[in-house]
């Protein structure tokens, strides 16, 4: 029984018809819901490739629609057709508008929920406050989105924000709208931090990552892994975990090192730090075979002056410019409560990927 595999792009309609009719063979076997996960699995990529071939079909359809419309309205005369020409013309319009967003979400992950780190770069304290900052911003993004977040693993400053975190964002394409956010981030402004109020230049790194446990298998040998459990990090308080619940994994062959403290079960910690280790291990894999996978850890640039993609200038002017696109407004309040998605559409339209 054969298991997923990943199709053409978007204007690849047919391909993808003949996979949802071979789905629809491999379902009809009578074994085949005896794999859960399977079909669990094969069930959401013919939803996908559904909706592929339909967002292909439907612009076609409205402009046959529209024209059979005029045909009809020139034979007979009739200046009534008018309003209906022209919501089907809008109809189709809006119908290629959703063809090329699927064009731009044509990457192998982009339909993927995201794994979302930020590192605090040169800066100290403004640093940290600026990593709270970056994330505040993409919450409010992803709740314009209407995506579901979680913060997985944070880290303190020791005066003020964070000196890193990490939290999912849970929802059909929010991989492939972040990754346009991968990269060094520059904040220019007058700090708060500062006595004699002079003007400070601070970054933070944004990585990336697909949660892809659901659709690719990573198999993570437990010899392989040390575990390490502590207590909970935080304000203090009530809320406090009492208990050894936080847990920590080091992948011994890698080196990789991922953890969890958001849950007060160890057991669900441990579930959620395994899920991010498989994230970066699948990513590990992938940048072995693409160069290009680089730009996915983003923590791993020098996160200081000359590597930035974006800068949020705040003093002496205001203005958030992308220097990948050129993409910039002034309205920098705007986009640090979550306006994004220009500078997003921006990238994705240049067919970064």
């Amino acid at each position: 029984m054969r298991g997923p595999r990943s199709s053409g792009g978007i204007f690849d309609p047919d391909d993808k018809r003949r996979r949802v009719a071979e789905i629809d063979e491999i379902s009809s076997d009578p074994g085949f819901w005896s794999n859960r996960t399977l079909a669990t699995t094969l069930g959401r990529e013919k939803t996908r490739l559904q909706k592929d071939v339909d967002a292909f079909e439907f612009p076609v359809k409205a402009l046959k629609d529209a024209a059979e419309l005029i045909e009809m309205a020139e034979l007979e005369s009739d200046a009534s057709f008018e309003p209906e020409i022209a919501a089907t013309i809008d109809d189709a319009e809006k119908k290629v508008a959703a063809l090329e967003f699927n064009r731009m979400m044509s990457g192998e992950n982009d339909r993927a929920d995201a794994l979302v780190t930020i590192n605090a770069g040169m800066g100290g304290t403004e640093s940290q406050d600026w990593v709270q900052m970056l994330m505040r911003m993409y919450l409010m993004w992803a709740e314009r989105k209407g995506f579901v977040t979680e913060i997985l693993d944070e880290l303190p400053g020791e005066e003020a924000g964070l000196k890193h975190v990490t939290f999912q964002v849970e929802g059909e394409w929010a991989f492939g709208y972040l990754r346009a956010e991968i990269g060094v981030h520059r904040l220019v402004r007058i700090s708060p931090f500062d006595s004699n109020a002079r003007r400070q230049t601070t970054f933070a790194g944004v990585s990336i990552l697909p949660d892809i446990e659901e659709t690719v298998e990573i198999v993570v040998d437990e010899e392989d892994l040390r575990v390490d459990t502590y207590r909970s990090g935080g304000a203090g308080g009530q809320h406090v975990n009492k208990t050894d619940s936080a847990v920590r994994l080091t992948h011994l062959p890698t080196g990789i090192v991922v953890q969890c403290q958001n849950e007060r079960s160890q057991m669900k910690n441990r579930s959620k730090a395994m899920k991010m280790l498989k994230a970066k291990l699948y990513d590990l894999e992938m940048r072995k075979k693409d160069a290009e996978r680089d730009r996915l850890e983003a923590e791993k640039r020098d996160i200081d002056f000359g590597s930035q993609i974006r800068s949020y200038v705040l003093h002496p002017y205001r203005m958030v410019k992308d220097l990948r696109t050129g993409c910039e407004t002034g309205n920098t309040d705007a986009v640090l409560n979550g306006d994004l998605d220009a500078f997003i559409e921006a990238y994705l339209l240049h067919g970064q990927h």
